[in-house]
């Protein structure tokens, strides 16, 4: 059983700041013993894509950095490039986006490495022997560091469930050809629903989508599986099989997840953030209303434990209506499929402890 530590959002003074508990979970969670002195110090985040307005807090990440400098290490502000198109596709639009989310130096206290080099070109493979792959892509300078410790805005994803520390370390930390592994699944066009308005061949980033007499009509050769196109579909004619698609895909998130971290035993650090928990992924360009209030901050060792307690927390308030939540509004339904009725945030955490990533058990103790 893992510890998880929990920071609730109730202040009354400057000693139970937002910014005071997350130093406080710093120290509780033994994050003195996961950064040494001297260390290249990853701080892992996503720095959100342009247009989102709910992404981590750069005044957060900057607790994080000074914790990291006290223990005379040398942190680095650090994500990698999107398979998607958007803002953050190489790493000069990339730290672009993140100085003008807050990321530089004079307010977070480091400089912005994306991980993956220039063109998402600097990865090396790292061998985990797993059900899906022998070996994953990994960022360079995400294996470089010494150690890391990996800041998750927890909130829904039409894929994995849910995105906590388990999606940050899988998606977060490959390059884009290992986030295009990840994304193996492929749509498919209801032709009789497609009103041929051609937005999907606008949005997606491997040119896969074409119209021919006035329909979508896909390439598989080059789709990548990013999803662009079905979240662009003003009439819902792009979809997944998900009765096929989503637990591979699970399963493929927890392997590079595994594989981000496998060369680095408690060496590793995890801060969730329970705020602005809105339905969908930073990644997207606008931020949809949160789907439950604001619960707090955790921090722990264990990735799989942090994600279950931050799971559990969330499905144990009630759901705010008037939202993208459609049901699963009751304290203890599960706010997740409420709003991605396929998804499965349960068969993520289970899967995620079952190749060893950590323990799905927990204690949750508060600071």
């Amino acid at each position: 059983m893992a510890d998880v530590y929990f920071a609730n959002l109730r202040a009354r003074s400057h000693h139970e700041s937002k910014s005071e508990k997350i130093r406080r979970l710093f120290d509780a969670a033994g994050f003195a013993e996961v950064v040494q002195p001297g260390d290249l110090t990853a701080v892992k985040l996503h720095a959100g894509e342009r247009g989102c307005d709910t992404y981590l807090h750069p005044l957060f990440a900057r607790q994080v950095v000074d914790k990291v400098k006290e223990r005379r290490a040398h942190p680095f502000i650090t994500d990698t490039a999107t398979l998607y198109a958007g803002s953050r596709g190489d790493a000069v639009r990339h730290t672009v986006t993140a100085i003008e989310h807050g990321f530089d130096y004079a307010v977070a206290g480091a400089p912005v490495i994306i991980a993956d080099g220039l063109r998402g070109g600097y990865w090396r493979e790292v061998a985990i022997g797993g059900e899906h792959f022998e070996s994953v892509r990994i960022a360079g300078s995400i294996l470089d560091a010494d150690s890391m410790v990996v800041l998750s805005h927890v909130k829904g994803h039409d894929l994995a469930g849910f995105g906590g520390a388990i999606k940050n370390l899988a998606m977060g930390c490959a390059p884009p050809s290992g986030k295009a592994e990840q994304h193996a699944g492929r749509p498919f066009v209801e032709i009789e629903r497609c009103g041929g308005c051609g937005k999907c061949t606008t949005v997606c980033p491997q040119a896969a989508m074409t119209l021919a007499n006035g329909k979508a009509v896909l390439n598989p050769e080059h789709c990548v599986g990013c999803g662009d196109c079905m979240r662009s579909c003003p009439t819902g004619a792009i979809e997944f099989d998900w009765t096929t698609e989503i637990r591979p895909f699970i399963e493929r998130l927890c392997e590079y997840a595994l594989g981000a971290v496998s060369d680095k035993p408690e060496r590793v650090g995890y801060i969730n953030f329970l705020l602005n928990i809105t339905p969908d992924c930073d990644c997207v360009p606008w931020s949809d209303a949160a789907i439950v209030p604001d619960i707090g901050i955790l921090a722990s060792a264990d990735p799989v434990a942090i994600d279950h307690a931050s799971f559990d927390l969330v499905n144990s308030e009630q759901g705010f209506s008037r939202t993208l939540l459609a049901e699963n509004l009751a304290p203890g339904e599960d706010k997740f499929k409420g709003v991605w009725n396929y998804t499965d945030g349960e068969y993520q955490i289970a899967y995620a402890a079952g190749i060893g990533l950590g323990d799905a058990d927990y204690r949750l103790i508060e600071v």
